[in-house]
């Protein structure tokens, strides 16, 4: 394992205190910060020499989005190119969702590397959680889901190309479970 500064822990315990009220919506109330754990775990395993600063944007990928976390408040704690990252990532709240979606979209091929990374693991575990958990969405609203999600990472590819077919196979793996084409 490559050697990490304590900020690893730091964002890990920050990010479980901001997230620490939330559930995962219709996912069996799975705790929500076992969700940017997942996508900073499948991005050291696709990618184990990556850059601290994207394993603590993973982490807190979420944060300013969803928490009264500031950017100002993460460059004080985590640097300006960890803010920058998150930043990259949090969707605009003030817009609704199928603009946000789409902003998503004419965004991804505009991002840096690191939150390309972010943004394609980040995509992998939501699908995942979509295919594994409870959750009272039709199957139609998980493959418009599904659509979305490679609308977006198709611009976010060529960064990490393991962590590129593991998107494609957990995309396939949609595909069969929901008996879809998913172009």
């Amino acid at each position: 394992m490559d050697a990490y500064s304590p900020y690893l822990l730091e964002a890990i315990c920050y990010a479980a205190e901001q997230h620490k009220y939330q559930r995962r919506k219709g996912f069996a109330k799975i705790p929500y910060i076992n969700h940017p754990l997942k996508v900073a775990r499948l991005i050291y395993k696709f990618k184990p020499h990556v850059e601290e600063s994207i394993l603590l944007a993973a982490i807190l990928h979420d944060t300013i989005e969803d928490t009264d976390t500031t950017a100002e408040i993460l460059e004080k704690k985590f640097g300006a190119e960890v803010a920058q990252l998150v930043l990259e990532v949090t969707d605009d709240k003030t817009l609704d969702e199928p603009s946000r979606k789409q902003k998503q979209i004419d965004k991804a091929p505009f991002l840096s590397d690191g939150a390309k990374i972010i943004k394609i693991a980040d995509k992998i575990c939501n699908m995942l959680d979509l295919l594994h958990y409870p959750i009272k969405w039709t199957d139609e609203r998980k493959i418009r889901y599904m659509k979305w999600s490679k609308d977006v990472v198709i611009h976010c590819k060529g960064i990490c190309p393991d962590l590129d077919k593991e998107f494609d196979h957990t995309l396939e793996k949609a595909k069969a479970l929901l008996n879809t084409q998913i172009e």
